[in-house]
């Protein structure tokens, strides 16, 4: 028999935001998109910024941006623990184009004082929650 669904929890920092039967996990590891359905091989990595896709058992999906972070699949459990971790619906849109016009503008500058690391870093963390807050809006 196959196995329909497997128990996801998702933590942040601050809370949790997540925690129940899954159909279906999208999420951005370390090494690319990764599809976690029931019965996964276990699995730890570490996660960067993007998109979780939560497919709930009944099929509704939920969508949550996460800063990075990691990533357990054992056979019946699943964890995602994030560093930072908001709803789709919760983003703030005008907020992340700000941020990501900043760190472009920050990349572009000439000065010797420009962490490059952290404003390409920044840079990726807006460009995912725009990319969350668009695939929200197409519900």
């Amino acid at each position: 028999m196959a196995i329909l669904s497997v128990n996801l929890n998702v933590v942040s920092a601050e809370e949790s935001l997540f925690s129940g039967a899954i159909e279906s996990l999208q999420i951005t590891g370390s090494e690319g998109e990764l599809g976690i359905m029931p019965g996964h091989a276990p699995l730890l990595t570490s996660l960067k910024p993007g998109m979780a896709r939560i497919v709930k058992k009944g099929g509704d999906e939920e969508v949550i941006y996460l800063s990075g972070g990691m990533l357990e699949v054992q056979p019946n459990h699943v964890t995602v623990l994030a560093d930072i971790a908001v709803r789709g619906d919760d983003l703030d849109e005008q907020a992340a184009i700000e941020a990501k016009e900043r760190a472009e503008q920050h990349l572009n500058d000439q000065g010797n004082d420009i962490d490059y690391a952290e404003a390409a870093s920044e840079l990726a963390r807006a460009v995912a929650q725009l990319r969350v807050i668009q695939a929200t809006s197409k519900k």
